[in-house]
């Protein structure tokens, strides 16, 4: 046996190409890849079907507030590393992006997470020595497809096929699948097909519900010995019964209107609001940040709600930054900058800090005897800030009829609560310094603020105070007796 590792091997080997893939059947004589969409194999087999879907209103409200609430957030491009000419791609990449709209271009791509992928074209031009982007077009995913290869084609009608692409070109990506096998992904609508299609159908019955037991229904009676042309104006005399304030039949006809009678329950709103329901769980993840599911919420079931939301944005914001730099911002380094760290495009979604709460928190903080560090305050709450120097004690003003030279503090008589209070502050020390060692062991151990404001709450059991008590109870009774002394003694 060898200590020797045996080399790697770096082919694809469960490829889906070449019939290697069962799931899928052999598909080599197949110029391109039929999504594996069993929702789109059984009802339709193309992206019009989904269409349909984005059409609903609950649809279009839940989906449209997912997608603003990511790009209503401020984008940042950050260097990939710390010298210069990083620093210079990175401000490249800035123009660039605010120059072709960079908010309206996330907005359309955020449609591959409803069908499952995207696909954009990169307009270059050049711009003196650089290579730059021109614009930056979402087109239709349908116009699109995938070879057995999994390479992108583009759907004409020259060639329903599909013609090659150039490379460095279309930037798409994919969402939802859960593999890398399909590259067509699997999008939203898939999961809200279903509930579009059960909430369409429940309202066109209640609709005829509503018209069915709305208006009652007219029943015509003729004579047997009636012939075609008696039944024909008797029908249309019932026809106009619905439009006429009133009508004329023959002699030997009768009309009667009949109640439509039913028994139990037939509530088709329930239908359409468990329908929206299912839809604001599929998009959202949740449903009280719309108005179905309002009733009976709260603010801190709605605050848990909107963190789920949150998560779901947060992903999707992700999603279309990364392919971006994997594909594009690669590209443009590639051609202007091929020696920079590659730039990162993200979306700042973290929600910012309360610098209020953070401030009282401090503030509480420093009142055990800890100060925070200049370059601390200058980082945490900007601006420009410099450490203010120690006050000097405020001399004391004598009143107006003192006649005697001004004392200040350094030289002023000591009286008894001076000596109280030294004697007190003497006795207390070994007693203070006891109450706060499990406060200085924290402080000493903790790597920020926030983790000493977390690890207060567990101190305060081991935090005993009742020698500290013991002393100032003491200190307060002499300081008692003794004013009363001096009292006395003036009397």
């Amino acid at each position: 046996m060898t200590d020797t590792p045996a080399k790697p091997d770096i082919r694809e080997i469960a490829t889906i190409a070449n019939g290697r893939d069962i799931t899928r059947g052999f598909i080599d004589a197949l110029a391109l890849l039929p999504p594996q969409d069993s929702v789109l194999r059984v009802r339709g087999g193309t992206y019009q079907l989904y269409e349909q879907v984005l059409s609903d209103d609950q649809v279009q409200a839940t989906f449209q507030q997912r997608r603003l609430a990511c790009t209503s957030r401020e984008w940042e491009v950050l260097p990939g590393g710390e010298k210069r000419i990083d620093k210079q791609a990175a401000d490249f990449v800035r123009e660039q992006l605010t120059a072709i709209r960079w908010d309206s271009v996330t907005d359309k791509m955020l449609f591959g997470v409803f069908y499952g992928y995207a696909v954009a074209e990169v307009l270059w031009v050049r711009d003196g020595a650089t290579i730059a982007i021109d614009a930056i077009k979402v087109r239709k995913q349908r116009r699109f497809g995938f070879n057995p290869a999994g390479e992108l084609r583009l759907l004409t009608a020259s060639q329903p096929q599909g013609e090659a692409l150039p490379p460095a070109k279309f930037w798409h990506f994919c969402a939802g699948a859960d593999n890398d096998d399909e590259p067509y992904g699997l999008g939203l609508a898939h999961w809200l097909y279903w509930p579009v299609f059960f909430k369409r159908n429940g309202l066109k019955f209640w609709l005829i519900f509503l018209d069915k037991f709305g208006m009652p229904t007219a029943k015509g009676t003729y004579d047997p010995n009636a012939g075609p042309t008696e039944r024909a104006r008797l029908l249309q005399a019932l026809a106009a019964i619905q439009t006429d304030a009133g009508i004329i039949v023959p002699e030997g006809m009768q009309i009667e209107l009949i109640e439509a009678a039913r028994s139990g329950t037939v509530d088709y709103n329930t239908l359409l609001m468990r329908m929206d329901a299912a839809i604001s769980k599929v998009v959202l993840g949740q449903t009280l940040t719309t108005e179905v599911g309002q009733a009976g919420g709260n603010r801190a079931l709605g605050s848990v709600h909107m963190e789920v939301r949150q998560d779901l944005v947060k992903a999707d914001a992700d999603l279309v930054c990364a392919s971006f730099n994997q594909t594009v911002v690669r590209w443009l380094m590639q051609w202007n900058y091929p020696t920079a760290a590659l730039p990162q495009v993200w979306r700042m979604l973290e929600e910012p800090e309360d610098l209020n709460q953070r401030a009282e928190r401090e503030v509480k903080v420093a009142s055990m005897g800890f100060k925070p560090t200049l370059q601390h305050v200058v980082e945490t709450y900007a601006g420009d800030w410099i450490e203010q120097a120690d006050v000097a004690p405020v001399p004391a003003v004598p009143l107006p009829n003192d006649r005697s030279p001004p004392q200040f503090a350094e030289g002023a008589p000591r009286d008894a609560a001076d000596e109280f209070a030294d004697n007190l502050e003497a006795r207390s020390d070994a007693a203070l310094n006891k109450l706060m060692e499990p406060l200085k062991r924290l402080v000493q151990s903790a790597s920020s603020l926030q983790e000493i404001r977390d690890g207060l709450d567990t101190l305060y059991p081991d935090m005993d105070a009742t020698e500290l008590a013991g002393l100032f109870r003491e200190g307060l009774a002499a300081a008692h007796l003794a004013g009363r002394f001096e009292v006395d003694q003036k009397r």
